[in-house]
């Protein structure tokens, strides 16, 4: 057997490890080059024992003999229900080196919302949401690396980090270009799932090398490290058996070695038999059996260091088992003697104890190894000591969540202030658990409701099914009066709408009004129920809806919110009729304060939400009122970014704003918008509502912008195909996409998906042509295939068209009316349809209005001023067009 030799004062966990540790030292090279050098991130991957922690260790010497900030986090089993845990470890000498002033402006506008968080502000009291306050927490991060550098964060058992720290990990690994800061994160290999996995996954997915799988010890290292462990005395075959023994795990080599001096066993062949032992009382049963044999008082004071897990101090373990501190302060010597506990290493900052134990593998089989009703018992006490010394019930209720059900009112109290207190963070999650281990209790029959109702809403944007049945649950018991119980059932009907249940939502909201008498209450729900039914894309769910709304909406005011929600309803049910454009704006002018959104109908106002207002502005688009869409989207835009709303709130924001654009036929910007949109939509997720009108607009822009192949290309990418949502998406995704195909040549599909949509806007009575533009489309297609059809087509557009009032409605359709004629009487329509899109807010259209006009009439002067146009709107394709027309011409351009 070949012994391998480290070189001197190398840790034993160290030896070979040679090539990571020369991985470490190139990245740290990188890292303090001259001038700023982009983010690197190191992954080491391996079994419990391993030596990941070894490695931190060496990384953290490595980079601080070189002036580098080193901070250093560590996940931790009994901790992981602890949001943000992890990351306000590693922030910690950073945070406690700030005054809150220095606090405030390093963070600027994050200040708010990554404050909380971090512990270091209170929360504002109004919810957070999750996905801003861990866009702020990378943010504030980031402004905080700015202040050390070169910076370097560890962060060890990332596998048992809170999913809190693991979410803004992965966003984090994502924007590291331009930040110098090296992240080496430790992980294990294994037993990992769920969310855990998936984070970890993507934090491996930022990775453009090779993720540092460490390996055992070969036979000869292991040789090397007993030898100058015991002596060069120790025999070959004492060697391998103790390299057989261990598997090569550094961790287990070292403690059996250790062992091996305690019980003074000649390193030789005659003494290998006992090697296995003795290595079992390292791990699991065995070193449970070590423990008791270290006496009552000192097993106890192990279990309750375990349970507090970090933070132990000989004062709190005391306390929590109940023993005189002179006792405590013996019991944790001999614990430090037989190698359980030990003193923190100074340069980590992973708590603020005095002691810690060994190796995470003890403190695992120490926890494991306590009585059932014992731990629930000092997770109980722990739960009290914390709450006592002024922390908060967040803070006990990782205890809490520990303490066996026993019918206690008051902890169910706890758990829900508790959660309350995670809510107002950004953590739902951790609040989700309280709420359910306070249900496990059981609470009261008078608030057993009221926690499946917290319960339900804090559930709501994760786990809409989930929050279904807990909401249905609630509203099936005693206990939830009034406002609230109103609240429990819009909640529910928004939950069904999340899980795709748009029927049963407006059927649950309908049951609810008819309980109540008229007045504000069912008003309030009349209008949800109605505007539910506003966004179906199907047949209308109740029979004679318009006519019902149209005479609520007639003896409405705008007194209050739920008046003007029905004004608003009216006027968007109006709109997709293609009833006035003149009524359209004036309800929808009725329904604002001073030409303003009223309090409590404001953007992150929860009460009525995202939908009606998206109504309101849509409205106003395609009404031709951009002036007030246009407001309304920017406003809503500025509201999301500073409230750092950054999960489907912001993309439909985005997507909007580039409405706003394309109406205006600023097609760049629209683009833009549409791009950004969609980028926040993937990160929310795919097949919602929020991500076909990301999609859907993009693809319409770029389909005015004559780039037809990359249209084409983001349909594929992000499944723009059918089957299509429950919900409205406008522009209508079925005619966009008849569009697309009848522009890459698939002139049938084409055909047949307008006729698609023209079916499905019959069924819902959507009779506005600029909303929905199958008519004029499909009477195109059919110009050469089927003359008599495209002209009944496009006579019942222009109907319709004029019906609606705007000058943009009757412009496309005179539009669609002169490409089906020939001759003087196509001169003369095209003639009108740019006189008439002239006068509107849509510039794309004029364009193309212009450059038609030009065609048919010949005229050098009307496609210079098509190509002027089309240039100011980014029109690709009419750029082309008109171009062509020129040259054919003979003109100079």
């Amino acid at each position: 057997m070949t012994e391998v030799r480290p070189p001197a004062a190398t840790s034993a966990s160290l030896w070979e490890r040679d090539a990571e540790i020369a991985t470490v030292k190139r990245a740290l090279d990188a890292l303090c080059a001259e001038g700023s050098s982009s983010g690197n991130l190191l992954i080491l991957r391996g079994e419990a024992g391993i030596g990941k922690t070894a490695l931190l260790a060496e990384t953290r010497r490595i980079a601080e003999r070189r002036g580098c900030t080193v901070w250093s986090a560590r996940g931790g089993e009994t901790l992981r229900s602890v949001p943000f845990n992890v990351l306000r470890q590693l922030l910690q000498p950073a945070l406690v080196s700030l005054m809150p002033e220095e606090a405030r402006e390093y963070l600027g506008d994050w200040y708010g919302i990554a404050g909380p968080a971090l512990g270091i502000a209170e929360p504002s009291g109004r919810q957070p949401d999750p996905q801003g306050v861990c866009e702020g927490l990378v943010a504030a991060v980031r402004r905080l690396a700015k202040r050390e550098w070169p910076l370097v964060l560890l962060i060890d058992d990332a596998h048992w980090a809170d999913q809190e720290t693991l979410g803004w990990l992965s966003a984090f690994a994502e924007r590291l270009d331009d930040l110098s800061v090296l992240v080496v994160v430790a992980r294990r290999s294994h037993d990992i799932s769920g969310d855990t996995a998936r984070h970890l996954d993507a934090v491996a997915a930022t990775v453009d090398h090779p993720v540092t799988d460490l390996s055992a010890l070969t036979p000869g290292a292991t040789a090397g490290l007993t030898r100058a462990t015991l002596g060069r005395h120790a025999d070959d075959p004492f060697c391998r058996e103790v390299w057989a023994v261990t598997g090569g795990n550094p961790y287990d080599t070292v403690e059996l070695l250790a062992k091996v001096q305690d019980s003074e066993l000649e390193p030789v062949e005659a003494q290998a038999g006992e090697l296995r032992p003795l290595n079992r009382s390292a791990r699991g049963g065995g070193l449970v059996a070590r423990l008791h044999n270290l006496g009552s008082d000192a097993t106890r004071f192990a279990w309750a260091a375990a349970i507090l897990d970090t933070g132990i101090t000989v004062q709190l373990v005391a306390q929590l088992a109940t023993m005189a501190p002179d006792d405590a302060e013996r019991c944790a010597e001999r614990l430090r003697e037989a190698r359980i506990l030990t003193e923190p290493d100074p340069a980590d900052q992973h708590g603020d104890g005095d002691l810690e134990f060994v190796h995470p593998l003890i403190a695992s089989a120490v926890y494991n190894s306590i009585p059932e009703k014992t731990c629930t018992g000092m997770h109980g006490i722990a739960a009290q000591v914390v709450t006592e010394s002024g922390r908060g019930a967040a803070a006990a209720s990782r205890h809490l969540l520990q303490v066996h059900p026993d019918d206690d009112a008051e902890l169910v109290e706890q758990l829900r202030e508790a959660a309350r207190e995670h809510l107002a963070v950004g953590a739902p999650d951790a609040a989700r658990r309280c709420l359910e281990r306070a249900l496990l209790e059981p609470p009261r029959p008078d608030v057993h409701a009221r926690v499946l109702h917290e319960l339900g809403c804090a559930t709501l944007l994760t786990a809409p099914a989930t929050t279904i049945e807990h909401l249905q649950n609630a509203l099936a018991m005693s206990g939830l009066d009034g406002d609230t119980r109103i609240d429990a059932v819009i909640r529910l009907s928004q939950a069904l709408l999340h899980n795709n249940q748009l029927e049963e939502a407006v059927r649950t909201v309908e049951a609810e009004a008819a309980r109540h008498e008229a007045g504000p209450a069912q008003l309030r729900l009349r209008a949800v129920q109605y505007m539910w039914e506003g966004i179906h894309a199907g047949e209308a769910i109740s029979s004679g809806r318009s006519e019902h709304l149209a005479e609520l909406a007639r003896t409405c005011t705008g007194r209050d919110n739920s008046e003007r929600a029905l004004l608003i309803l009216r006027g968007f049910d109006a709109m997709t009729h293609g009833e006035s454009a003149e009524e359209v704006a004036e309800l929808c002018d009725r329904a604002l304060v001073n030409g303003r959104l009223a309090p409590g109908l404001g953007w992150t106002d929860t009460e009525w939400g995202i939908e009606l207002l998206l109504m309101l502005s849509s409205a106003y688009a395609f009404a031709d009122r951009l002036d007030r869409a246009e407001a309304l989207h920017n406003e809503a835009l500025r509201t999301y970014e500073t409230a750092r709303w950054n999960g489907g709130h912001l993309a439909l924001a985005h997507a909007y704003v580039g409405v706003g654009h394309r109406r205006r036929g600023r097609l760049r910007e629209a683009e833009a918008s549409q791009r950004e949109s969609l980028r926040v939509a993937e990160r929310v997720g795919r097949g919602l509502p929020l991500y076909w009108t990301a999609s859907c607009n993009l693809v319409d822009t770029l389909l005015a912008r004559g780039r037809v192949d990359e249209a084409w290309s983001v349909a594929e990418r992000y499944g723009f195909a059918p089957p299509y949502p429950s919900t409205i998406v406008l522009p209508d995704p079925r005619t966009v996409r008849g569009r697309l195909l009848l522009a890459v040549g698939r002139t049938d599909e084409g055909i047949e998906e307008l006729e698609a949509a023209g079916k499905a806007a019959a069924v819902r009575g959507h009779h506005n042509p600029v909303m929905v533009t199958w008519m004029a489309d499909l009477a195109r297609a059919l110009a050469t295939r089927d003359p008599s059809r495209a002209a009944q087509l496009a006579t019942e557009a222009r109907r319709q068209a004029e019906r609606f009032g705007t000058d943009t409605a009757i412009g496309e359709a005179l539009r669609c009316a002169a490409a089906l004629e020939t001759g003087q009487r196509a001169v003369r329509l095209a003639g009108q349809a740019a006189a008439y899109l002239e006068a509107s807010p849509c510039q794309y259209e004029h364009a193309a209005a212009r450059v038609e006009y030009g065609i048919v009439s010949r005229s050098v002067t009307e496609l210079n001023r098509g190509l002027a146009l089309a240039r100011s709107c980014g029109a690709d394709g009419l750029v082309t067009q008109a171009r062509e027309a020129l040259d054919a011409l003979h003109e100079p351009r």
